[in-house]
């Protein structure tokens, strides 16, 4: 059975072990003892953060940006408990394959067990916390620490400890297995995993951001599959200026890409403004979720073999003019909170988290599964071009989070509010596009992002209560 096939529905929580005091999130390491350990609740005090964003008003506070103890919480309350992308069903088919991801900054393992189960596994060694596997993918029968020598099955289960007989005899290997991410979904190939021991199914949490996102998913009924490796670079910004940007910034195209746009018009002089200038919409959500994008009847792919093998009256068929003429080619999408996609050229990431002034972006092509391969390559080497490490519109982006970054550093300049009133009050219900939409060039989406954002901040999570903090070896926290 396929990875896609075994994540199609929901699956269960994992087993649970009888007298299992800790309440560590998912899989075999539940049974685990904290022993007398007991984190201060000090370490972990929550920040009331309902000062910082003003979505009525349309002002977002810098310090969301750069502020340290802001940046843990959202490990805790933001990242936590979301559901937040792994790896597409494409990349695990056989039992052991297996690529590493991370969610949030806990560095994660997405494998293929014996019974072609997709599992999802933090990758630290029960026992002095260090990885267990450190490459990026391949494929394994068990993970085995490098320090120690302690080994995992594919099931998360410790299967060897050198040195075994000068344990204790409470020592057990079922007790110290891998830390199992309790919930793992797949939305058409994506997969998703969270921590949250009862959330909502992924499906759910899309809500109708699963309309936008088949505009890139769902051309035929044989899906999409990753093309090339997974290319990875630094930006010295933090992580929401670019999860905001995809969901809703498309007035910064004919200013910060004019260079591109010049490039891209023949003449070779001015913007190529059919494209810059276009009406649109943009969608957004009570989730945090966004998606922008240009509505036009001439809509088209920008890798000349790609629009020529389409078929765009079967995908009218299939998908309706409204997401054909709308979020199929030109625009940008954002799963909250770090999942971003670019329709046009197949383009997929994630902005890892790396402190507050810092992420890591991943990032994938993805394909129709039914292209021929040299529709395929065109479409990845048109991402490559233009938004890769070294893509014409990527070069671009990152001058200015990195610019907004540094200097929101400065005692003044972080002091000063910034301006989200673009098109405020243009939302609403257009009758034509699935949920709450608004104007193209407007900032009701990243203010939606940001109004979620300040929500889970405000919001304690299930590890904060009294029973999992205890737990947890943690005292309870008090929400702010």
């Amino acid at each position: 059975m396929t990875a896609e096939a075994i994540l199609a529905g929901e699956p269960g929580k994992p087993p649970e072990e009888p007298g299992a005091p800790s309440k560590i999130p998912g899989g075999r390491a539940t049974a685990a003892s904290s022993g007398a350990l007991r984190r201060p609740a000090a370490l972990f005090s929550p920040m009331d953060v309902s000062g910082l964003i003003d979505a009525d008003g349309g002002f977002v506070d810098r310090a969301i940006y750069s502020d340290p103890a802001l940046y843990q919480q959202e490990l805790r309350r933001v990242f936590a408990p979301s559901w937040l992308y792994l790896a597409h069903t494409s990349q695990l088919s056989q039992p052991g394959d297996f690529v590493t991801a991370y969610m949030g900054e806990d560095p994660i393992i997405v494998t293929l067990d014996e019974n072609g189960q997709v599992r999802a596994f933090l990758n630290a060694c029960r026992h002095r916390g260090t990885r267990v596997c450190r490459a990026d993918l391949g494929q394994t029968r068990t993970f085995t620490c490098a320090y120690h020598g302690w080994s995992y099955d594919l099931t998360g289960r410790l299967v060897s400890a050198p040195k075994r007989e000068t344990y204790p005899a409470s020592f057990s290997l079922e007790n110290w297995g891998l830390v199992e991410v309790p919930h793992v979904s797949a939305y058409k190939g994506l997969i998703f995993g969270t921590w949250n021991p009862e959330p909502l199914s992924l499906r759910e949490a899309l809500g109708d951001m699963a309309w936008y996102m088949d505009a890139m998913l769902d051309h035929d009924d044989e899906g999409t599959e990753v093309v090339g490796g997974v290319h990875k670079w630094i930006i010295d910004s933090n992580w929401k200026i670019p999860a905001e940007g995809f969901a809703s910034d498309w007035y910064h195209l004919d200013m910060t890409h004019s260079s591109v746009f010049m490039l891209m018009n023949r003449s070779g002089q001015g913007s190529r403004t059919p494209v810059g200038n276009r009406s649109g919409r943009q969608y957004l959500s009570e989730a945090g979720h966004g998606a922008n994008f240009t509505v036009h009847p001439k809509n088209r792919f920008e890798a000349k073999p790609v629009h020529q093998h389409v078929d765009y009256e079967a995908l009218r068929a299939r998908l309706g003019d409204a997401r054909v003429e709308g979020p199929l080619t030109y625009g940008a999408g954002t799963v909250f909170p770090n999942f971003s996609y670019l329709p046009a050229n197949g383009a997929i990431r994630v902005w890892h988290p790396k402190g507050p002034d810092r992420m890591e972006v991943w990032s994938w092509t993805i394909v129709d599964r039914s292209w021929p391969d040299d529709v395929k390559e065109a479409q990845h080497l048109q991402s490559l071009r233009t938004f890769g490490p070294t893509g014409i519109f990527e070069q671009d982006d990152p001058e200015n989070w990195n610019d907004m970054q540094a200097i929101g550093r400065g005692f003044v300049t972080s002091t000063l509010p910034l301006n989200y009133q673009m098109g405020l009050g243009s939302e609403t219900h257009d009758g034509r596009h699935p949920g709450l939409t608004a104007e193209l060039y407007s900032d009701a989406g990243a203010l939606s992002f940001y109004a979620h954002w300040g929500r889970l901040m405000n919001t304690p999570a299930w590890h904060e209560n009294e029973s999992s903090a205890e737990g947890c070896g943690s005292e309870a926290n008090e929400a702010p």
